[in-house]
């Protein structure tokens, strides 16, 4: 009974995101209270997953280096480079321009293991991706911002790095560590961990909003377009991707979720802690955006799946 109450809540992510948003507009108060301990929030979100992930992840990646490679690439060129275009073709001002760079710049989010599943695609690739790019993120996240936005506002590269690595590689690894020795007795508590990541981004989310409320009714919709198309854009990019280097349809499945969904908790706590609230507002956006659209791509696809299994 608990574990189906964690899972409907895990799935219904969107949902929350929209209500405690809504809750976060009318009444701010609470959320900005809670504003000091958001990157200890999202640490605690990271040793979560650690927890989750296995030493048969890892031995995945060995046995496939390869196609993890080309996923990997892909992920940290296609969103930042398309993440750049846009906040040229749309003129956007400084802030919304950086926080959409560092956004396209995050690694990918934990939330596409389970979108890859449920789109009937190849879970296990995709969770190796998630690695990958996660283990990679304290020096790439903060590089590729540098590259495409210190023109735009001052980048600090080793302050972002090293916030980087306390919140995501420290708590990772030391949730993987107590994974792999505690094993079966942490097995009971797994279906936990997922609910709080939920728990988390939907804050830093709601905390977003309620920093940002006189602003909203001003840039939202140009927010909402812009992270639309980005998303839409990196799902696109990365099915072509599959396509070009002749990979079976689950993968290419795989690699348009997993870089169509960027960890936009990640470059929303990293644009409050280095550029101002303003900049965390297309990371807060794109959450939302990616959990809907991935969300619709999973339910088609696996329609799509079961009824070629029907009529076979």
């Amino acid at each position: 009974m608990f574990k189906n109450i964690l899972s409907f809540y895990t799935r219904w992510f969107a949902l929350w995101v929209v209500l405690f948003g809504a809750v976060a507009y009318l009444c701010p108060a609470p959320f900005v209270a809670l504003k000091p301990f958001n990157k200890l929030f999202f640490s605690l979100t990271m040793f979560g997953i650690g927890a989750v992930l296995q030493t048969e992840d890892f031995k995945r990646i060995a046995q496939r280096p390869f196609i993890v490679l080309i996923g990997s690439a892909a992920q940290f060129t296609i969103m930042p480079l398309g993440a750049y275009i846009l906040t040229k073709l749309f003129n956007l001002e400084t802030e919304i321009a950086v926080g959409l760079i560092l956004t396209g710049s995050a690694p990918g989010a934990m939330a596409s293991n389970v979108m890859s599943y449920i789109a009937k695609a190849d879970t296990a690739y995709s969770v190796s991706l998630t690695t990958v790019s996660t283990l990679l993120c304290p020096l790439l996240t903060p590089a590729l911002t540098l590259l495409l936005a210190s023109s735009k506002l001052p980048v600090k590269f080793w302050d972002m790095a090293l916030d980087v690595m306390y919140m995501v590689l420290i708590p990772l690894l030391v949730g993987f560590a107590v994974r792999h020795f505690l094993k079966k007795r942490i097995e009971k508590i797994l279906p936990v961990f997922p609910a709080i990541s939920v728990t988390f981004i939907v804050f830093i989310c709601s905390l977003v909003i309620a920093l940002n409320k006189t602003r909203l009714a001003g840039v939202t919709l140009l927010i909402l377009a812009v992270a639309a198309i980005l998303n839409l854009y990196g799902m696109l990019a990365g099915y072509a991707v599959g396509a070009a280097f002749r990979m079976r349809i689950p993968r290419r499945r795989t690699l348009a979720i997993e870089i169509g969904m960027q960890n936009a908790g990640l470059g929303t706590v990293l644009a409050l802690e280095h550029f101002g609230e303003k900049a965390a507002m297309p990371a807060a956006v794109f959450v939302f955006v990616c959990i809907i659209t991935a969300s619709v791509a999973a339910a088609a696809w696996q329609r799509k799946t079961d009824l070629r299994q029907t009529k076979n």
